[in-house]
């Protein structure tokens, strides 16, 4: 959503590749091209795993890499022009496969089978991303913030992994969401307030407001660490700023690098308060 043009889940048509073995040919159908889904993707995983490690939750991010790297190679097996590239990606694929049936596996038999309805949301919103996105349609706004929300959940079940209690894993995805969500809606805004004018910040102004709402009833039912409070205030300012305030355009890779770093910087210090 924020690689440079509008983030981590969108899909931008693969750039043709020669077939060659080894690394080149796992970079070549493999690793995202969408710099931003890399953040959306690793900041859930690092969430969780900071604020709630296990051993159940650590096998449980290796099978959810797993499918996130597996996603290019899927496209470009099942609808790519060149016969000789599906060929290419149907070797990584097949491997990623593999790792994640593996390591959901070892989830399973490290923290038995309570924990897998948490993944339910996963699922879901995980299936409307690739309903679209196997269509050259993961620009779509509901394809964006499906993509998201499906990657933002998973914190829930590396909780529960954790040994933590329903309702504070719950407050822990909700947190992630409320982070990743709005930054997609946001990021799209800019973009396209900057291609064509048309200043479309209603639906970020509102997921920002509703995630600031949420993270301090959380905090008040002490649900949450006060600080979850306060970033996502920040992060809802954030988008204020940028919506509303008159200024010079920014360009694409500013705001990827300007969101690249609020992500971290929101991660690490709610994860570190969450853990302490």
């Amino acid at each position: 959503m924020f690689s440079g043009t509008n983030g981590a889940i969108s899909v931008s048509s693969p750039a043709p590749a020669r077939c060659r073995g080894g690394l080149a040919l796992w970079r070549d159908v493999v690793l995202p091209r969408e710099h931003g889904s890399w953040s959306l993707a690793l900041e859930p995983l690092v969430l969780g795993l900071v604020a709630a490690p296990s051993w159940g939750g650590g096998w449980l991010a290796t099978a959810v890499l797993a499918g996130f790297f597996a996603r290019r190679p899927l496209r470009i097996a099942l609808g790519d022009a060149s016969s000789a590239r599906r060929r290419a990606a149907c070797g990584p694929l097949a491997v990623l496969v593999g790792v994640a049936l593996v390591a959901l596996g070892s989830a399973i038999a490290w923290g038995g089978i309570a924990w897998l309805v948490w993944l339910s949301p996963v699922a879901a919103a995980g299936g409307v991303f690739l309903y679209f996105d196997l269509r050259a349609a993961g620009r779509e706004e509901i394809a964006e913030v499906a993509g998201a929300g499906a990657f933002a959940a998973v914190p829930a079940a590396l909780a529960v992994l954790a040994g933590w209690d329903a309702a504070s894993a719950a407050v822990l995805a909700g947190a992630m969401i409320g982070r990743a969500v709005p930054a997609v809606l946001t990021v799209r805004a800019c973009l396209r307030a900057a291609k064509t004018g048309e200043r479309r910040a209603t639906p970020a102004l509102l997921g920002a407001t509703v995630a600031c709402l949420a993270g301090f009833a959380a905090v008040q039912a002490g649900l949450a660490p006060v600080v979850v409070g306060g970033l996502l205030g920040l992060l809802a300012g954030r988008t204020a700023v940028l919506l509303l305030w008159p200024r010079p355009t920014l360009r694409a890779r500013t705001l990827g690098m300007i969101e690249t770093g609020l992500g971290v910087f929101f991660v690490l210090v709610a994860a570190l308060a969450w853990r302490a």
